[in-house]
């Protein structure tokens, strides 16, 4: 076997590979048309545009990043953080009630209010959602009960006592390292090719939620 058709095979089974990976996850979340991939894992290489990461389901993907490519700290937080008029986002599941449970809450600082505004499939769990929106009404004494209003809706959402609370705040390149738990958005190009959209990199050994 020459030294090009060994070349061109582990081509192939790179791209194979990636594609049954990706297919996975859109198989396993649900992914609607047009939803970006979810990848959520632990940073094990990074240079100038190319990032390595251990997938939490085992597999190790190769992703590039663009100029384009937004990159969030993630930072520990509580619900005494959370204030009417806070602008919040929250990965949950539905109750039999119409109401939201939350598995997750991310507060945005108010230079980022706006971010993805509205309710709309998420892929953190099957059948989970994701909203987007200001803090309405907010109850800490009967279970932790926020309203969340956004263009077009609303949305109630219980947060338990043990679901993890995170701020979301900008970031840059430098949170970007070999051990760092990251959350990152990414499309698939026609070859394989996974380019991060969007990343969030949790800070002081934070493993983002979302």
């Amino acid at each position: 076997m020459n030294a090009m058709f060994r070349h061109l095979i582990r081509g192939a089974c790179v791209v194979t590979l990636i594609s049954l990976f990706t297919a996975g996850l859109a198989q396993a979340a649900d992914v609607a048309p047009g939803m970006r991939i979810g990848v959520r894992g632990e940073i094990t290489g990074i240079s100038a545009d190319v990032m390595k990461v251990h997938v939490n389901s085992g597999e190790n993907v190769v992703i590039n990043l663009t100029k384009d490519t937004k990159i969030r700290a993630v930072t520990l937080a509580n619900i005494e953080d959370i204030k009417p008029g806070s602008y919040i986002g929250s990965a949950a599941v539905p109750q039999e009630d119409g109401t939201l449970k939350a598995l997750e809450v991310h507060v945005f600082p108010p230079e980022l209010a706006g971010s993805g505004d509205g309710h709309r499939p998420f892929d953190l769990v099957k059948g989970s959602s994701m909203t987007n929106g200001s803090v309405g009404d907010l109850v800490v004494s009967n279970g932790r009960v926020l309203t969340v209003n956004y263009k077009g809706g609303q949305q109630t959402i219980l947060v338990p006592e043990d679901v993890p609370i995170v701020n979301l705040v900008p970031g840059d390149r430098s949170l970007l390292k070999v051990g760092v738990k990251i959350v990152t958005f990414v499309t698939q190009s026609a070859d394989g090719t996974l380019t991060a959209q969007s990343i969030s990199a949790g800070k002081d050994g934070v493993t983002p939620p979302m």
